[in-house]
């Protein structure tokens, strides 16, 4: 019962998702054929509030839900590692028609054939966490 909060949330985010259309493929389709400017609207909503949680995270105003105070690390620089990783994200994105985010808000929406597609995010998520030493980030 403690944890009701992360379901509200989770149902919120699934609200937002449909409403805002973007669980939709022919937004998606729209997005990569650069017809709509629809998606990277919400992209860019999604970026600006990102840049106000990760102030107060730095600042240490928001903590986590046990109250520890969240510690944002350095990454590595280099922009062959970003590229690669954003291609390869991208082309998933593109196939699948959904980025991982809406991909429970679409099985929730009775769209079952997406399905294979989370399978396709867990297996990857799987390797990656045996592989994750052997990489260079």
């Amino acid at each position: 019962m403690k944890n009701i909060k992360f379901l509200l949330i989770g149902i919120l985010f699934g609200i937002i998702m449909t409403k805002s259309e973007a669980i939709s493929w022919y937004r998606i389709y729209e997005m990569f054929k650069f017809q709509s400017f629809h998606m990277y609207g919400i992209i860019g909503s999604a970026v600006a509030v990102s840049m106000i949680f990760m102030y107060f995270f730095k600042k240490g105003t928001i903590k986590d839900y046990l109250g520890n105070q969240i510690n944002i690390e350095q990454k590595k620089k280099g922009m062959i590692r970003t590229l690669v990783g954003g291609t390869i994200f991208g082309l998933g994105w593109a196939l699948a028609g959904a980025c991982p985010g809406p991909i429970f808000v679409l099985i929730g929406h009775g769209i079952f054939p997406i399905i294979v597609v989370l399978f396709g995010a867990v297996l990857g998520a799987f390797i990656y966490g045996l592989l994750s030493d052997k990489l260079p980030n």
